[in-house]
Parts: structure tokens; C-alpha cells; sequence
């Protein structure tokens, strides 16, 4: 990274070297909107679901490098909402590497990925109270379509819903 301009970000396909990547986002900081960090067998958890989103094409995650250095990661997986099917999107970038547009770009690769694999709407909830998620997300072009309530081992989280259409990225 030269003078803060984003020299080259790649999206790298999901691999068994990555936990390391998931062990670094796991700070007090960086989870503050997600329940805090996880345990160790929570990771490795997760790392395994990313491997097999890979594997199954139920989804795509990404390591996230900039310059050829980790700088998190990104990612969309099948779910549904309202009872329809939708990609749900994900993205964590580390604090070295926030306020350089990396998520921006990251994400909005990962939503057109998303887009052209299936063909439906892509979802992003973001803590009602983590502006920088929900700016991320108007950046990238979703569409705010309200609020709802995630059930979390803390009592209940209130969420906004943000939508992107397939035909908002033709």
C-alpha cells in the first residue's frame, strides 16, 4: 500500500491454511457487534463450514489479500429470508487495513460473485449500532429494507436488513 491507495486486491479461494485469518478478526474489537470473540473450537468450526462452502458451492469465502498480505476476509453462503432463497454476505477486514477501501471492494466483488453463481438477491444484516457496517453497505449499493432481531446467547440483537437485486448489478 503506497501513499493509502489501494494497490491490488485479490480474493482467494477459502483454504485449510486460513485459520489464521478467522484467529486475528477474533479481538474484542472486531467482534464487538458479533457477541465478542469466539473459542477456539468455534473457529476451527467455522473454518471448517468456509472449506465446505467451497467444496459444495452452497457458497464462496474468500481470504482477502491486498498486496499479497492477509487483510481478512469475505464471503457469501445460501440461506433464506422471508421464505426465499437468498445469498447472505459476510466480510471482516482487519484494522490495519480499515479505512483504505478494502472491505468496499472486497464486498462488492463478493456480491457480483454472488450475483453471477445464482442468480438471487444478496442479504447483509449489520448491528443496528455498527455505522461502519451499514456505510459499507450503502458503498456497495444495498438497499436498506428495514430492521429485525437476530436471538444471540446475550438476549436479542436488532439488525438492519440491507438487500441488493440481482438486477441493481447488470
Amino acid at each position: 500500500m503506497a501513499g493509502g491507495i489501494l494497490m491490488q486486491l485479490t480474493l482467494v479461494p477459502w483454504s485449510d491454511g486460513d485459520l489464521p485469518v478467522l484467529e486475528r478478526a477474533n479481538s474484542a474489537d472486531m467482534t464487538l457487534f458479533l457477541g465478542g470473540p469466539e473459542t477456539l473450537d468455534d473457529l476451527e468450526a467455522r473454518h471448517a463450514q468456509y472449506l465446505e462452502f467451497v467444496e459444495s458451492g452452497d457458497g464462496a469465502m474468500f481470504r482477502v489479500d491486498v498486496d499479497g498480505e492477509a487483510a481478512g476476509y469475505a464471503g457469501w453462503w445460501t440461506e433464506e429470508h422471508a421464505g426465499e432463497p437468498v445469498c447472505e454476505i459476510g466480510c471482516a477486514v482487519e484494522p490495519a487495513w480499515q479505512g483504505r477501501g478494502v472491505a468496499t471492494q472486497a464486498l462488492g466483488r463478493v456480491v457480483d460473485l454472488a450475483v453471477a453463481t445464482t442468480g438471487r438477491p444478496v442479504v447483509g444484516y449489520s448491528h443496528v449500532g455498527n455505522e461502519a457496517s451499514s456505510a459499507l453497505c450503502r458503498r456497495v449499493g444495498f438497499e436498506l429494507h428495514g430492521r429485525g432481531v437476530f436471538p444471540s446467547d446475550d438476549g436479542d440483537v436488532e439488525v438492519n436488513i440491507w438487500f441488493i437485486t440481482p438486477e441493481s448489478r447488470r
